[in-house]
């Protein structure tokens, strides 16, 4: 604290006490690819590359000339001038818990194991803003906040209190049974009850009024209230119900878990929350990347495309910040298919971990879409133009949520700690 000057102190003490520094009302949707998925076979081909970097997919054109994506991406090559894509995105590091760290932190994982030292994004916005219509969690994940099968892992708020982790809703959206955990009143209590209990700990609250409560007090007090009006509104229990939907809207996203995920995602943010993140699971895809991507792409694309058709048709989009990335990517030069083994004894040749190339899709929410920002070298190895981090990305979704990307935090030990190493956002998004 000596260190720190009385400056920073204050204004950090000033937006805890706050807890909102957001100018507009704008969301986010982020849909997590966990595993790693590769920009080489999705939106950075290089088709003049070598074969064996190059990959098994050619790219097709789309409604923005100049921007080419894989050929099993048609459908988002209809909307790509609504989103932009990020091709420079590094942080150089191919381990999955590291990874993931940096892209759901900005910072390294460090010593701390895989248990996650900083909190993370999603964390942080739902602090700063709270939900955006009242009886709605702030921060959502579908079905499951995971990071790299650890939950909610880098997902979480961490050092700011497990008040700050996504409500996750669990089951598959696209079950036909599907039910969100955690929503039904218990047995044998109604609202009323519910209502009751709460007047009683306004009493027993009292008690304690004259002392200093702990911050932990502190934090489950405000969890219980929030989770109060979560469970004894009706706007949640709508808003979860994605029955509602047209059966032919549901058709588009795709009649699959990923598909179904995303829809409820845009509901969610439809019925007044802030940040939602959305699971695509699977992407470790070190042999036969032919048969798992002719399952997984034609999947993503339909959400996708769909996400930002709905989102647009319904007014939404300017409004509605629509991130798409994963931990990191996939080694440029494919590999024999054998993962040590026989050539080919796994199926088609694979790739393997790669953080020194990636990609990241943004649109909606202000962004400008239909531009491409950096490059990679010829073979997709490392940035050639335009070098992106991590923290640059988070920057630009801060100010895309009318968040100040310099933003301090008080830490545990009421330190003041800033968001971001480099609070610049990409610019040419803005």
């Amino acid at each position: 604290m000596a260190s720190a000057g009385l400056g920073d102190v204050a204004r950090a003490k000033a937006a805890a006490a706050t807890g909102k520094t957001g100018t507009n009302n704008n969301a986010a949707i982020m849909i997590w690819l966990d595993g790693g998925p590769s920009h080489l076979d999705m939106y950075d081909m290089k088709p003049e590359a070598p074969a064996e970097y190059r990959g098994i997919w050619t790219p097709i054109r789309t409604n923005v000339p100049g921007i080419e994506l894989s050929e099993l991406f048609p459908l988002q090559a209809q909307v790509a001038d609504k989103f932009s894509i990020v091709r420079s995105l590094h942080h150089d590091t191919g381990s999955h818990f590291d990874g993931g760290h940096r892209m759901l932190t900005t910072r390294p994982l460090g010593a701390s194991g895989r248990d996650g030292n900083f909190p993370s994004l999603g964390s942080i916005v739902a602090r700063e803003r709270g939900p955006r219509r009242r009886g709605m969690p702030s921060y959502i994940s579908v079905p499951v906040a995971s990071s790299i099968g650890i939950r909610p892992g880098y997902f979480g708020g961490n050092w700011m209190g497990m008040q700050y982790d996504p409500f996750q809703t669990g089951g598959d959206p696209n079950n036909a049974k599907f039910k969100v955990q955690n929503l039904d009143l218990a047995s044998g209590l109604s609202v009323d009850r519910l209502a009751s209990r709460r007047l009683l700990n306004r009493q027993l609250d009292k008690i304690t009024s004259a002392s200093d409560r702990g911050t932990l007090f502190e934090a489950m007090d405000k969890f219980d209230r929030d989770a109060f009006e979560f469970v004894s509104g009706k706007a949640a229990r709508r808003a979860f119900d994605i029955n509602r939907e047209d059966p032919k809207l549901r058709d588009r996203y795709g009649r699959n878990g990923w598909g179904q995920s995303t829809l409820l995602a845009r509901r969610l943010v439809e019925a007044g929350s802030t940040f939602v993140t959305v699971h695509f699971g699977g992407w470790d895809h070190h042999w036969n990347l032919k048969g798992g991507y002719e399952n997984v792409l034609p999947r993503v694309d339909m959400a996708v495309s769909s996400l930002f058709k709905d989102l647009s048709d319904r007014g939404m989009l300017d409004s509605t910040l629509v991130i798409l990335c994963g931990e990191f990517s996939r080694t440029p030069r494919m590999n024999n298919g054998g993962n040590g083994g026989p050539p080919l004894s796994k199926g088609t040749p694979g790739r393997d971990h790669w953080g020194n190339s990636m990609f990241c899709l943004l649109g909606g929410g202000g962004i400008r879409g239909g531009q491409v920002i950096g490059s990679t070298n010829s073979k997709g190895e490392r940035p050639l133009t335009r070098s992106v981090r991590p923290m640059h990305i988070h920057a630009t979704v801060y100010k895309a949520l009318g968040l100040d990307p310099a933003l301090h935090l008080l830490d545990h030990q009421g330190r003041p700690t800033r968001v971001l190493d480099d609070p610049e956002p990409i610019n040419e998004l803005i």
